[in-house]
């Protein structure tokens, strides 16, 4: 790899084909010419505690990318920790892995860090040591949490388009400073059957888990999904090329060149 290319570092739980479908986005453009090489590939797992996990693991090193692997799970339990709940503050041990993690990713002399599928959040032990970027599927306003929790929000206020984001990864959840973002259409022709089946007003009396076995909660994931992807690697695109700082003065929208993407590969 070429001296002048962006080192990066990707850090992901990999727990679904999304953050595959993500990685190997990435890695294709890069074999296309994108300027990134990753430097490493972070897993918060190690080999056999899921299937789709050690898919990605695979994928990496059938890449030729380094791949360093450390269990959360396995990391709480020597440490006698417990498990996080909702709202509460974050375990002590959970700044030890943290802590962990950074000497790891030390030793690969990345300049930027992208988490993406990365279920964990992350401490200052983390951010506070690298430059990191977080994928988020909203637009910068939007909803926050998980991609269940943000379309199921969608689908409940019937929002008439969402987006995706990349955000500086700080203390505050889903809300450091936005880098750069993307928007699309959730309620058009293509979809006018599936929001008169399940309008705003039933969907508010629904649980997030019962929304999600909805065809139009697949169909809002998949708009976003064929996004995000095009999404990470045009910011790490304009960032390589120098045209993008982290933060930037302002948001850069990406929309334009996510489009093309999406039609370049819908073709």
């Amino acid at each position: 790899m070429g001296e002048d290319r962006l080192r990066v570092a990707w850090l992901t739980t990999g727990r679904g084909p999304g953050s595959y479908g993500a990685l190997e986005y990435v890695l294709d453009a890069i074999d296309r010419g994108l300027q990134v090489e990753l430097a490493v590939v972070f897993v918060n797992r190690e080999r056999g505690e899921a299937e789709p996990t050690d898919r990605l693991i695979a994928m990496a090193e059938d890449r030729g990318v380094p791949v360093e692997l450390l269990s959360s799970v396995r990391f709480r339990k020597a440490m006698g920790g417990k498990v996080g709940r909702p709202g509460e503050p974050l375990q002590p041990w959970r700044y030890a892995f943290d802590a962990e993690v950074a000497k790891r990713l030390g030793q690969y002399g990345f300049e930027l860090g992208v988490m993406f599928g990365y279920m964990l959040i992350a401490t200052e032990e983390l951010f506070g040591r690298f430059r990191l970027l977080n994928d988020h599927p909203a637009l910068p306003d939007g909803p926050v949490g998980t991609y269940q929790e943000v379309i199921a929000e969608l689908i409940r206020t019937g929002a008439p388009e969402s987006g995706c984001m990349m955000n500086v990864v700080t203390g505050e959840v889903d809300r450091g400073p936005v880098v750069s973002f993307c928007r699309y259409a959730t309620r058009d022709s293509a979809n006018a059957a599936l929001w008169a089946e399940l309008p705003p007003a039933r969907a508010q009396a629904m649980s997030t888990a019962e929304l999600e076995g909805t065809a139009l909660f697949a169909d809002l994931r998949a708009r976003g999904v064929a996004r995000e992807r095009p999404l990470v690697t045009e910011t790490l695109r304009a960032i390589a090329e120098g045209q993008l700082t982290v933060p930037p003065p302002e948001p850069v929208d990406l929309t334009e060149a996510v489009e093309a993407a999406v039609r370049g590969a819908a073709v």
